[in-house]
């Protein structure tokens, strides 16, 4: 007999008994202190203010998390959700099923489409209409924080755009226990063949000099895995990182460098390579998660026909760099770890 689908506690259950590896994969610049995985927060930031518990014990089950700052709290399936910015629980059923290595449900019968992909079709819809009712970044407030980050080259960014008054869904932790607005970058997270799958939010401080101060501040909306914010069109040579800053402070020293945003450390990892790229450059991150997504993305099959760079920063990324050094030094200093024949093709301009 057909097993029919597995329920979010069921889901739950499996994860928890895998707890370790979880939070290996999802928080890696976390530590095990003997029963718990600690690390700083549902992101994985570095830090010891979030608890898993690996084991059960007492009245503790294995899995269940506490943020000692903010006062989340859930499961293995609700961490999962958190951590990959999913808005809904089924996209968070299926990244788990596929960490889990489950079969995904199907629909045999066809009589009315199953309930994932009906969500997976509502949250793209969302962000399509969110990032049509944006605008282009020169002259908003978006620009202002960008040049704050060194950034100046936005003139032609058409997968990153402007929204003064993008919806924000509080969060456990926010000062406020209401949805309200904030002014955000939005970025058109796209596949390889530029459709559009979800969007990457980073809200900003009234004034563009910083994020916003919410518990929160980025939040990606949609289909994510496999994909990312698309700058330029790949012809054999390509560059990825996780974070969009990060991306475009590169394209600052080399703009005629195609690259993509995969917006987190696990989504790098999991970002799916266009045909025929045959030298990928990695802007390396200096933390655990950033390591540890290097590490994933060696030891991927598919990477092993193609020639992977590390970009190294000096500090802990590329845009700490751009600020520190100033443009100049920045890219010079890059230009040394470009291979040969892209020296010329991409220098700055």
């Amino acid at each position: 007999m057909e097993q029919g689908p597995l329920s979010a506690a069921d889901i739950a259950q499996r994860l928890a008994q895998k707890a370790l590896s979880v939070c290996q994969h999802y928080l890696p610049a976390g530590r095990r202190e003997g029963r718990y995985w600690q690390v700083g927060n549902i992101h994985g930031e570095p830090g010891r203010s979030l608890y898993v518990r690996l084991e059960a014990g007492g009245r503790g089950k294995a899995g269940n998390w506490v943020d000692a700052a903010t006062g989340e709290h859930g499961d293995l399936l609700d961490l999962i959700r958190c951590n990959m910015g999913y808005s809904t629980l089924q996209e968070a059923k299926t990244e788990a099923q596929r960490f889990l290595r489950l079969p995904q449900p199907s629909n045999r019968h066809g009589s009315r489409p199953c309930r994932a992909k009906s969500d997976h079709e509502a949250s793209v819809k969302i962000a399509k209409r969110l990032f049509s009712a944006s605008v282009p970044l020169p002259g908003s407030l978006a620009a202002r924080y960008l040049r704050s980050r060194g950034i100046t080259r936005i003139e032609d960014l058409s997968s990153v755009r402007y929204h003064p008054r993008c919806p924000y869904r509080a969060l456990q932790g926010d000062r406020r226990t209401i949805g309200f607005h904030y002014p955000a970058i939005i970025c058109a997270v796209t596949d390889k063949d530029g459709i559009i799958t979800g969007i990457h939010r980073t809200w900003l401080k009234a004034c563009g000099t910083g994020k916003a101060d919410v518990t929160a501040p980025r939040k990606s909306l949609g289909m994510i895995a496999g994909h990312g914010v698309r700058i330029g069109q790949c012809k054999g040579v390509l560059a990825i990182g996780e974070g969009l800053e990060t991306m475009l402070s590169l394209r600052e020293a080399f703009p005629a460098l195609p690259v993509v945003a995969a917006t987190s450390a696990s989504h790098l990892s999991a970002l799916l390579f266009p045909p025929g790229v045959q030298r990928i450059y990695v802007a390396r991150e200096y933390d655990a998660a950033g390591d540890a997504a290097w590490v994933r993305l060696c030891a991927r099959s598919d990477a092993q026909s193609i020639e992977l760079v590390p970009l190294e920063p000096r500090r802990k990324d590329l845009n700490d760099d751009l600020m520190a050094d100033g443009l100049k030094r920045f890219a010079d200093r890059l230009l040394g770890q470009l291979h040969p024949d892209d020296r010329q093709r991409f220098v700055r301009v």
